[in-house]
């Protein structure tokens, strides 16, 4: 535990330095952005706000006071907005994370099914989803997100295209979200227990007669549950940064809609902190899922 901590710190100091320089080698002027957009400003003026805000400092002085302020949870103040960058990402995060647990719902549910239904049943029924799967995942998510819009927001009615934090709101934006997972979650699924199929232990339980119902169910499927919550844990952790096209496409008040306006307007440390945070979610997710792994698969635990 001490060693994976220590890993979690070294990388997120790692990632917040990349974060950080990257915006400091942006172009654009903070300055310009913090005087207000005021014409024929003086050298002396711009000095006086460089002065304010330490821009005049040594970028090391810059970044170790930025993160020393991150850490206690001071994020900033937005350029644009002018308020606490933690008080725009706590009033923007829960319609993000619904948005992610109800995709996660969905793509979990359906491409676990679907891949179990591939691997059990083959023939025509695994190439058609193999092949649903394959065309889902080459459709970009604007290009679902366009088409559910025209025809179930438009056309038809049942669900609105903008706005809104509600369940009945974020539906069609969970399914744009949830397609391209779902289509990755199945293919592993359908791998996993075909792999699973074939290994001994499965052809000893079919010999003795055990109804093939319970063989898919206590030793196939269950043998195949590592591959399945690893792929499904990673995703998860990938989609707060898929979140960004998605919010854009449906106006949605997210922290990917958030990110798209600061990076627009030069808004530095709203976009250092939604980088950073997407960041955290990615390595603490992927770090649940890693400690899981070894209660769901006695051999993991083993090779740890």
């Amino acid at each position: 535990m001490l060693r994976k901590l220590a890993g979690l710190v070294a990388t997120l100091s790692a990632t917040s330095f990349v974060i950080f320089g990257a915006a400091y080698a942006a172009p654009g002027d903070p300055v310009t952005f913090l005087a207000g957009g005021k014409e024929n400003l003086t050298p002396a003026y711009l000095a006086q706000i460089r002065a304010q805000y330490h821009l005049d400092d040594p970028f090391l002085v810059q970044y170790l006071r930025w993160l020393g302020d991150a850490v206690t949870g001071d994020l900033g103040r937005s350029l644009q907005y002018n308020d606490q960058v933690a008080d725009l990402l706590a009033a923007r995060l829960p319609t993000t994370l619904g948005l992610v647990a109800y995709a996660a719902v969905l793509f979990t549910v359906f491409g676990v099914a679907l891949g179990v239904l591939a691997a059990v049943r083959g023939g025509r029924t695994d190439s058609a989803v193999v092949a649903g799967t394959t065309f889902a995942t080459s459709v970009p998510p604007f290009v679902v997100a366009t088409a559910l819009i025209s025809l179930f927001g438009v056309q038809l009615g049942w669900f609105p295209v903008a706005g809104g934090g509600s369940l009945w709101h974020l539906t069609l934006p969970a399914v744009t979200l949830a397609l391209g997972a779902l289509a990755i979650v199945s293919r592993v699924t359908r791998q996993a227990m075909v792999e699973q199929r074939g290994l001994d232990h499965v052809t000893v339980a079919r010999a003795s007669g055990l109804a093939e119902r319970s063989i898919v169910l206590r030793h196939v499927f269950r043998g195949a549950l590592g591959p399945i919550v690893t792929m499904c844990g990673l995703v998860t952790a990938g989609m707060l940064a898929g979140t960004v096209t998605i919010e854009t496409a449906f106006g949605l008040s997210g922290i990917g809609s958030l990110l798209v306006g600061a990076i627009n307007t030069h808004d530095f440390p709203v976009t250092q902190a939604v980088l950073l945070l997407m960041v955290a979610a990615y390595i603490a997710v992927t770090t649940v899922v890693e400690l899981v792994q070894p209660v769901i698969d006695p051999r993991a635990r083993r090779r740890a």
